[in-house]
């Protein structure tokens, strides 16, 4: 029973990771309003080093529609502008000499059909690769039955409990779709 504890335990965490990356990758896109995580994946040159921009200025929202990037290093500024515009987050930014201030365009209705169709196909990733962790745990059980480490009892026990876990991750799944859905259609 320990070795079906652990597969379930490992599908569960590996599951876990696909959720969390779900979650970064709805964070990448956009609503319509500013929020510092769209700069979470805009890497900057930091002497010879891609470094986040998050690690070598601050990010705040101004005005609810404006980013607002504070570079630690005042010669950095250049720099993050070059990461931001070549992105692909569709941003044009404006320094002021001090900073630089990311104004986001209003989502038009087309933007919004598109970003919840992005979304939703970042979710079916996410169910197919749950599906797949799946499909490779009861792989593994069926494995140590078939080495007669476990009883024909256990395995099917064991596959009936990696059903219920991909269950609720899949709920887990619809339900930040569904949020991030929202979040697209809100006006």
């Amino acid at each position: 029973m320990e070795l079906i504890d652990e597969i379930k335990s490992d599908a569960d965490e590996r599951m876990g990771k696909t959720l969390a990356a779900l979650h970064d990758a709805f964070a990448r896109i956009r609503t319509g309003r500013a929020h510092p995580s769209l700069l979470n994946t805009v890497m900057v040159d930091y002497y010879g080093t891609q470094t986040p921009v998050n690690q070598v200025a601050t990010v705040t929202v101004e005005e609810g529609r404006t980013l607002l990037v504070s570079p630690w290093e005042k010669k950095m500024l250049p720099a993050i502008e070059k990461a931001i515009l070549a992105s692909d987050l569709g941003l044009t930014p404006a320094s002021t000499g001090e900073v630089v201030r990311l104004p986001l365009p209003p989502l038009t209705e087309e933007n919004r059909r598109d970003l919840t169709r992005q979304a939703r196909q970042e979710a079916e990733h996410s169910r197919v690769a749950m599906r797949n962790i799946r499909r490779d745990a009861i792989h593994d059980v069926r494995d140590f039955l078939k080495e007669k480490e476990i009883t024909q009892d256990d395995a099917h026990k064991a596959e009936e409990d990696m059903q219920k876990i991909i269950a609720r991750r899949v709920q887990e799944v619809d339900a930040a779709l569904e949020r991030k859905e929202a979040d697209l259609l809100e006006i």
